[in-house]
């Protein structure tokens, strides 16, 4: 099987990075070739990359900097470990990707989503996801998740007003308009174990189609 690739993308405290670690056991029990890993990171130079970008002491970061250090972690990243792994025909999971940088920079940052995505599209060299699912909560429903956590690190966009995070909800509302087919939402306002059963429910359905296409095409 080709190799495919699906993004976990959602707002703070929308869960999806627990999802993602519990769905990636599931697969690999299931009998698939799985690869998880996550945005800024992953790899080495990007994870020192994630540091700068998340420090809770960098408050005096411009927009422009903080979307160009994501393309730069991106790149790395992609050509790394992302790129190597789906030539080995695995499946990867990515906890977040190239919407994140459209919905946080592009758009709450007010930088322009088209001009976010150019910087981008050198980055990411027209590789974008076969799958995006988007973990639907409200943002002040996400953000008690986190002042109820204690385990969870604290970065510098969890310091982020309200405002802010109504406006990355509100960017993922118009990417999920403008690519129907390619994002998926689920609703992350349920139990962890609701939550869980749909997105492994909707990964097994799509790579059964991935699966059929290829022995069609």
């Amino acid at each position: 099987m080709e190799g495919y690739f699906i993004t976990f993308e959602g707002g703070e405290g929308s869960g999806k990075s627990s999802i993602l670690k519990s769905v990636e056991q599931k697969l690999v029990k299931s009998g698939y070739d799985v690869l998880a890993t996550r945005e800024p990171g992953g790899i080495e130079i990007a994870e020192k990359i994630r540091e700068i970008i998340l420090n809770p002491e960098h408050t005096a970061m411009d927009p422009r900097t903080e979307a160009l250090l994501y393309a730069a972690a991106r790149r790395q990243h992609l050509t790394e470990k992302v790129l190597p792994a789906l030539n080995e025909g695995k499946i990867v999971l990515c906890d977040r990707f190239v919407d994140s940088s459209l919905a946080y920079q592009g758009f709450a940052r007010e930088l322009g989503i088209d001009e976010v995505f150019t910087v981008n599209q050198f980055a990411i060299q027209d590789l974008m996801p076969d799958r995006t699912l988007f973990f639907d909560i409200k943002p002040n429903k996400g953000l008690a998740r986190i002042e109820a956590n204690n385990d969870r690190e604290r970065n510098r966009l969890d310091l982020e007003n309200i405002r802010f995070h109504e406006h990355v909800y509100e960017a993922y509302q118009l990417l999920v308009s403008k690519f129907p087919e390619r994002i998926h939402v689920i609703n992350a306002d349920q139990s962890f174990e609701e939550v869980e059963s749909d997105t492994v429910n909707h990964i097994v359905n799509d790579l059964k189609k991935h699966v059929k296409e290829g022995e069609n095409s």
